[in-house]
């Protein structure tokens, strides 16, 4: 998975080896992409790899370059004790450059270290010079006023996330005094969170943290989602979930209108659980969704119809049914349509016209030997 590549590091006076892994796209776009960079990539890079292939796109993360530092031991562990500065510059001075000179990226990146590469991952994000935006430290994090106070003197945010495991007999301590440290310092640019997963142990801790970190840093990358419309209500509404989209597309360079997952996911969601109210607010107010491709159905407009049918606004409910008559004419729901048409002209207290309707209703359910024809026909007889 990925290619290998060498660098001669000055700083290290050695080849270092290090895993590319490029977003599928890559070849045939001229798209730029953030970088993951991971920190003992003979184990952990596929972790990043499977993360993206399974989670990357719109919906979660974006799609990423991943970059795999290998330190095979015992060459890991002689590293990281005796050469812990050059080995910082090599990531900063050396490997970053590369990457950027070599592949697309938005100079957008990420680290993740795990244990031991934990507190490196600490230490370069809160260089002040730091090429890093965000870090995620598995298993072991340092923090002290010496590493903070210079950082805080920049006008700038960066992220970390730390996790461990009170299992994590050997490291827990340590992440547990970075935190706390962190929480008695209130740093204003440094965004921060700290958790415990209890059920992992020291060597498995890093699948999860690694995902967590990543859903930590893109927070508000996602289109929205909610359970309910309750909930949607409690955040705030539309005004809030406007505001997330205008914060979220300012941070990443993304459009900064509401995107058409989360117009449709709040459709659908008031729809599914019978919130009228809700459900009129939203096709009001996100019309211009219900112009795209996935409602041009007679299924979706008979749908949306008979839902407003059901809640006696009569006048929606024929708007949809007539444009699900004209313009998605399948005759497998013309006569459900005619039928409503009816119905709702019937609430309107226009009998001729619902009598009209159930007529073609009638007539559309025998041509397609429609099973609800019988009711239909007994509904028509019930007008006089």
């Amino acid at each position: 998975m990925g290619q290998t590549h060498t660098i001669s590091s000055k700083f290290l006076n050695e080849e270092r080896g290090v895993q590319v892994y490029l977003p599928k796209g890559y070849k045939v776009t001229d798209k730029q992409y953030p970088t993951l960079y991971i920190l003992d990539g003979q184990w952990y890079f596929f972790n990043g790899v499977a993360i993206q292939e399974s989670m990357r796109g719109e919906y979660l993360l974006p799609e990423m370059i991943v970059v795999g530092v290998l330190m095979d031991r015992p060459g890991r562990n002689e590293t990281l004790n005796k050469q812990w500065d050059e080995f910082k510059s090599f990531i900063q001075l050396e490997l970053v450059p590369f990457v950027d000179k070599n592949f697309r990226t938005t100079q957008e990146n990420i680290l993740f270290g795990w244990e031991n590469a934990g507190f490196m991952a600490c230490e370069l994000i809160l260089d002040k010079e730091s090429v890093f935006d965000g870090a995620i430290a598995s298993n072991g994090a340092y923090i002290d006023d010496n590493m903070l106070q210079p950082f805080d003197s920049l006008n700038e945010e960066r992220y970390l996330f730390l996790a461990n495991s009170t299992k994590d007999i050997y490291t827990v301590s340590y992440s547990d005094q970075a935190a706390q440290f962190l929480e008695n310092a209130k740093s204003d640019n440094l965004i921060w969170e700290y958790r415990q997963f209890n059920d992992e142990t020291h060597e498995a801790l890093t699948n999860v943290s690694l995902y967590q970190g990543l859903k930590f840093y893109y927070r508000n990358f996602a289109s929205l989602t909610f359970s309910s419309i309750d909930e949607f209500n409690a955040v705030g509404g539309i005004p809030y979930v406007e505001s997330y989209f205008k914060s979220r597309g300012e941070r990443f360079h993304l459009p900064t209108e509401v995107d058409e997952g989360t117009k449709n996911t709040l459709i659908w969601m008031a729809w599914k659980q019978d919130q009228f109210e809700a459900f009129d607010l939203l096709m009001k107010e996100f019309s211009d969704v219900l112009e795209t491709k996935r409602y041009a159905s007679a299924y979706w407009q008979n749908r949306l119809a008979q839902f407003y049918l059901k809640n006696h606004a009569f006048e929606d409910a024929i708007k949809y049914f007539e444009q699900g008559i004209t313009n998605y004419p399948e005759e497998k729901y013309l006569a459900k349509m005619y039928r409503g048409l009816g119905q709702a002209y019937l609430g309107l207290g226009q009998k001729k016209l619902a009598r009209s309707k159930y007529k073609q209703a009638i007539k559309k359910a025998q041509e397609n030997d429609d099973p609800d024809l019988e009711k239909y026909q007994s509904e028509l007889k019930s007008l006089g």
